[in-house]
C-alpha cells in the first residue's frame, strides 16, 4: 500500500500576499547574487564572522520603518509611527497554512535577500514537532518551486552542541526549531551552573565558548510559533533578545501582543473566503434529576459537615467543597445562589456507624446527594452524539475517499485509562462508554458498509497522553519532556491516520493535541470537561479541526458542503460559542444546535 503523501498548492493569494508582506518589508536591501558563494561583499545579505556566516541588514531602521507604513496601508492596517525593533506580527487564523506560509517566506528571503540563517522558536514540544513534521512533509515540495536550493533543518539538542557549529559555518540555508525553555534560563547569568540552561555555559568542546554565541554571530532572523505562549513575560522577552535577532517575526491567530501588524487573515476573513471548514456546534445540556439544587454530602465530624455544592465564587459558578454546621442557611454557604433559598441544615448525626445530615427533612448519608444532574449521564450523551455525527458523516464521505477522524478533549488522563500496579492498565469510564454506544450504534444496518473498515470497537479509539518514568498515564501541560514520546507518535502517524483501511478514527486526548498538532480530516470535536479554560485555549481546540479536509490521494477539497466541523459541547461552552458568533459576524461559518 501506497503512503498516503499531502499535496500542496503554492498559488494561493492569500498566501502569497502574506509571504510578501514580509519580504517587502527589506524592499531596498541589496538583491542576492546568483548562487551563495557569490553573494560576499559590501551589497551582501550574508557577512564572514568570527564563527562562520551570518545574516547582514543594510537598510536604515527610517527606511524598514517607510517599507512598514508601505505594506500596512496595501493591507489596510494601521501605520505604525515608530520603529524601535524589527519586531512584526503576521496575523492567520488556525488552519490558513500559517506553517506553511513562513517556511516558505524563509525560502523567498533567501532567494531574494540572500539572508540563510533562521531560528524557529516554538512554546511546546507538540509545536517543535509540528514544525519539523511539515519541515519534512513540504520538503519535496520546496525543493521544486526553489530548484533545490539546500537547505538544512534541525531539532535544538543539547546533547548535540556541535550542531550550533554547523550552524554558524554553513553556507547554506540554516533553519534551527527550538523551545523557547531551552535557553530561558540563566542567560542573564550563566555562572549560576546548573539553575542556567546548558546553551548559556562554557563548554570545553566548542572551544569554550558558550554555545549561544554560535547563534549570536549568526543574526538570525527568528521566528515565533504561537507568540502568546512564548514570549508575554519580560524574561522570556529578554531571551529572545539574548539570541541578537536580526527581526523578529511573529506568527499566530491569537496574538497577546501585536508588534507592527503588517499581515492579518481573520477568522470572518477565513470563513469568508472558505479557506477553512465551517463550524457548527452541538450542545449537550445536563439532564437534570430534580428540582432540587445539588446537595452531597462528603464528610460528618464531630464539629460539623462537609457538603458539596453549586457556589458562586468571584464570578464564576463552581461545583465545590463547603464545612457546614446545624443551621446554617446554604442560600448563604453557596454566595446566594439561586435554589437554595429556604435550604437549611436541620441536624447533623455524628457517631458510631452514623454520619448523616438532614437538609429541609431529608436525610443523606456519606455520599449521598440530592438534586443536579448526573455528570457520567451528560458525558455519555456527547460521546454518543459524536459517535453518531462522525459514522454519519463518514458515510456520506467514504466513496468520495474522505476518510472522517474524531477529537475528544477530556479532563483526566484516568477518566479515559487507568494504571494499576505491577503495570497492568484499564479502560477508564470515557473508553468504557465509548465502546458501549459505538457497539449499540454500529449494528444499525445503515452503517453494515462501514464495519469493514471499522473493525472492533477496540481498535478504532486511542489516546495519546504523556507517561512517567515508570510508564503510567499522567495529566500534563503538554510541555513536559514526558510529552515527546506521545507527540513524536502521533506526528509520525500523520499520514497513516488518513488512510482508510487504518482502523483507529476516535482519538481522546487531555493536553498532547491542543496545539501544535492538527490534522485535515478531524471533522468532531467533543470536549469531556467542565472548565471552561481561556479563549485562547478554546479557540486552540476548535483550531485543531478547521484545516480543509484531504481525499485518500492527499488532495485538498475545497467543497463547504463537506468542510464542516462539528463541536459537540456542553453548557459550559456556550458563552463561548456566542462570543465566538458575534467575532466571526452573524453569518460568520459558526451555527448552533
Amino acid at each position: 500500500m501506497c503512503k498516503l503523501q499531502l499535496k500542496f498548492q503554492p498559488d494561493l493569494s492569500y498566501q502569497l500576499q502574506a509571504i510578501n508582506s514580509v519580504i517587502e518589508i527589506f524592499k531596498g536591501q541589496p538583491v542576492r547574487n546568483t548562487g551563495f558563494a557569490l553573494s560576499f561583499g559590501d551589497g551582501a545579505g550574508i557577512v564572514q564572522t568570527d564563527l562562520g556566516i551570518g545574516n547582514r541588514l543594510l537598510l536604515t531602521k527610517d527606511e524598514i520603518l517607510k517599507n512598514v507604513q508601505a505594506v500596512q496601508r496595501s493591507n489596510g492596517l494601521p501605520a505604525s509611527k515608530d520603529l524601535e525593533e524589527l519586531q512584526f506580527s503576521i496575523e492567520m487564523e488556525t488552519g490558513t497554512g500559517k506553517t506553511y506560509v513562513y517556511l516558505r517566506t524563509i525560502y523567498e528571503l533567501n532567494r531574494q535577500y540572500g539572508f540563510a540563517k533562521f531560528v524557529i522558536v516554538v512554546p511546546s514540544v507538540a509545536i517543535r514537532e509540528g514544525v519539523y513534521k511539515s519541515l519534512q512533509i513540504t520538503e519535496d515540495h520546496f525543493n521544486e518551486l526553489y530548484d533545490r536550493e539546500p537547505l538544512e533543518y534541525f531539532i535544538y539538542d543539547s546533547n548535540r552542541l556541535e550542531r550550533l557549529a554547523h550552524f554558524a559555518a554553513a553556507n547554506s540555508i540554516q533553519v534551527m526549531v527550538m523551545n523557547i525553555d531551552a535557553f530561558r534560563k540563566g542567560f542573564l547569568a550563566p555562572d549560576k551552573g546548573e539553575k542556567s540552561n546548558i546553551i548559556h555555559r562554557e563548554n570545553d568542546c566548542l572551544n569554550g565558548l558558550r554555545p549561544i554565541e554560535f547563534i549570536q554571530q549568526a543574526k538570525p532572523i527568528v521566528i515565533i510559533d504561537e507568540p502568546q505562549s512564548v514570549d508575554t513575560t519580560a524574561k522570556s522577552k529578554a531571551a529572545i533578545a539574548s539570541l541578537n535577532p536580526l527581526s523578529v517575526f511573529r506568527y499566530s491567530a491569537t496574538h497577546v501582543d501585536k508588534h507592527h501588524l503588517i499581515y492579518r487573515l481573520s477568522a470572518a476573513d477565513a470563513y469568508a473566503k472558505g479557506l477553512v471548514k465551517k463550524v457548527e456546534v452541538i450542545s449537550i445540556r445536563s439532564e437534570k434529576t430534580s428540582k432540587e439544587p445539588y446537595i452531597k454530602l462528603l464528610d460528618v465530624f464531630e464539629q460539623g459537615a462537609k457538603v458539596e455544592l453549586d457556589a458562586k465564587i468571584g464570578e464564576k459558578i463552581k461545583r465545590t467543597a463547603k464545612t457546614v454546621k446545624d443551621g446554617d442557611l446554604l442560600y448563604e454557604i453557596s454566595g446566594k445562589m439561586e435554589g437554595y433559598e429556604n435550604y437549611t441544615v436541620d441536624q447533623i448525626e455524628w457517631g458510631e456507624g452514623v454520619k448523616s445530615i438532614k437538609v429541609n427533612g431529608k436525610t443523606l448519608h456519606v455520599g449521598q446527594s440530592l438534586g443536579g444532574y448526573y455528570e457520567d449521564l451528560e458525558k455519555r450523551h456527547q460521546i454518543r452524539r459524536t459517535i453518531e455525527t462522525h459514522l454519519d458523516k463518514e458515510l456520506d464521505l467514504l466513496p468520495k475517499g474522505i476518510k472522517v477522524l474524531s477529537l475528544f478533549f477530556i479532563d483526566k488522563v484516568a477518566n479515559y485509562r487507568i494504571y494499576k500496579e505491577g503495570g497492568i492498565s484499564e479502560k477508564g469510564k470515557y473508553a468504557i462508554i465509548f465502546e458501549e454506544e459505538y457497539n449499540k450504534l454500529i449494528q444499525n444496518s445503515k452503517y453494515e458498509q462501514l464495519k469493514k473498515y471499522y473493525g472492533s470497537a477496540e481498535k478504532i479509539h486511542n489516546g495519546y497522553f504523556a507517561r512517567d518514568k515508570k510508564g503510567r498515564l499522567k495529566d500534563t501541560k503538554g510541555n513536559t519532556k514526558a510529552d515527546f514520546d506521545v507527540y513524536s507518535l502521533i506526528m509520525k502517524e500523520k499520514e497513516r491516520l488518513l488512510s482508510l483501511n487504518e482502523p483507529l478514527r476516535f482519538i481522546f486526548s487531555h493536553s498532547a493535541l491542543r496545539e501544535g498538532w492538527d490534522n485535515p480530516n478531524i471533522f468532531q470535536i467533543c470536549t469531556l470537561k467542565d472548565s471552561p479554560g481561556t479563549y485562547v485555549s478554546r479557540r486552540q481546540e476548535i483550531g485543531r479541526g478547521l484545516r480543509l479536509a484531504v481525499n485518500d490521494l492527499g488532495e485538498r477539497i475545497a467543497d463547504q458542503e463537506i468542510n464542516k466541523l462539528t463541536m459537540i459541547v456542553n453548557e459550559s461552552y456556550e458563552q463561548f460559542v456566542a462570543n465566538l458568533q458575534k467575532e466571526m459576524g452573524e453569518d460568520g461559518g459558526l451555527s448552533s444546535e
